[in-house]
């Protein structure tokens, strides 16, 4: 019952077009407008989306009542300089779409165009949503508050992966993306002169001392067989080279497939700042924002879509990304299915938010595809 789509070559330009005019995220006025037109063109209602950026669409079967599935890709470019050499390389200076969304929405619009034309072929309606914003995480979210997913009854994804090559779906039932944590730690102490810090409670050889025994959490804590990775990304304190500075900080992320290890690792982290902190006589302000969960497709909803991918694409492994994907959040209201489609491939690629990130044309045939099929495999599903 699957279909079989073969690649409109206009999609090749649309997707040439897209890259080369990245926005960031909630700036993407003119992708936005880029995005409706070419819906309009083909059919499709253009639902009202009270939010600046984003495109809301709606194709309604001809086979009679149905539930209401969703189809989503994110819009937003990155701040990157793009240095990949392309044809149609990013004419926005600073801004590339080093991530592949371009390649998500020209899939997306590939789907739409042929659920417009084949209506005869479900029931009930499908949605389609271009949501800005992915790269802050703020984008699913906002989609939310404004209510457009109230009336969907599962919601579809997908995310391009250069890891796996063109014609290439990775969708199962175990997690796929990581839960992101941001943490932030401030230490307060007492200033003082550089050439007499016994009359002051530095900050630095705290921080030094917590950032060296928090790389323990991993090591320590947590099973080899669960992966967890915990990265500070970024220290401060002081300003001048003759003063002890009477505050110093650092941040960083905790990625992770498994909430209670999140868990643990936030206990511990909370422990060793605490006790360091105390040991050295000063105090510390702690920031622990979990504000991403794993993405983990439905499993009712995923074993089926992933029983169709032999019919139009090889079905591949998930190997687990330790990036984070705002998708997570539709899953706290509806079903969700996510997959990887390979986009590259080839031995030493760039990866995601390179500027030398490359995805190749010929991973547009598979979005689309994975993106109809799973449309109409879901439907079936919850009709």
């Amino acid at each position: 019952m699957t279909e079989h789509i073969e690649l409109d070559p206009s999609l090749i330009a649309i997707r040439h077009y897209l890259h080369a005019h990245p926005e960031r995220s909630f700036k993407e006025f003119d992708t936005s407008i880029y995005l409706a037109d070419q819906l309009r063109e083909h059919g499709v209602e253009i639902l009202d989306n009270p939010l600046p950026t984003g495109v809301v669409g709606l194709i309604r079967g001809e086979g009679g009542p149905g539930p209401r599935v969703a189809l989503r890709a994110d819009i937003d470019g990155l701040p990157i300089v793009e240095n990949t050499g392309l044809d149609f390389a990013s004419v926005n200076k600073g801004v590339m779409h080093g991530c592949g969304h371009d390649l998500h929405m020209t899939g997306l619009l590939g789907a739409a165009f042929w659920l417009a034309a084949h209506r005869d072929r479900f029931a009930g309606s499908i949605k389609i949503l271009f949501q800005p914003s992915e790269e802050t995480g703020q984008g699913a979210q906002a989609m939310m508050d404004a209510g457009l997913l109230d009336d969907v009854d599962a919601v579809i994804g997908t995310h391009n992966n250069p890891n796996y090559a063109p014609g290439r779906i990775a969708v199962g039932t175990e997690p796929m993306m990581a839960g992101c944590v941001r943490f932030q730690v401030t230490l307060h102490a007492e200033g003082t002169h550089a050439g007499y810090p016994h009359k002051g409670t530095g900050p630095i050889e705290a921080m030094a001392s917590m950032i060296l025994e928090l790389q323990t959490i991993v090591s320590r804590n947590i099973s080899a067989l669960d992966p967890l990775v915990f990265s500070i990304t970024e220290v401060h304190g002081g300003r001048v080279w003759n003063v002890v500075p009477a505050e110093a900080g650092f941040q960083g992320t905790v990625r992770y497939f498994h909430k209670e290890d999140s868990l643990l690792a936030e206990r511990r982290f909370r422990s060793i700042v605490g006790h360091t902190a105390e040991a050295f006589d000063i105090t510390a302000d702690v920031e622990w924002d979990d504000f991403q969960d794993p993405v983990v497709s439905d499993a009712a909803l995923a074993l089926p879509v992933a029983g169709d991918v032999h019919d139009y694409a090889s079905l591949e492994p998930i190997r687990p990304s330790m990036a984070g994907e705002d998708f997570c959040e539709f899953a706290k209201t509806t079903r969700c299915v996510f997959a990887f489609i390979g986009s590259n491939g080839e031995p030493g690629c760039a990866d995601w938010h390179s500027p030398r990130f490359v995805g190749l044309d010929e991973s547009l045939p598979t979005f689309v595809n994975f993106y109809v099929n799973a449309a109409l495999r879901v439907g079936r599903e919850l009709a």
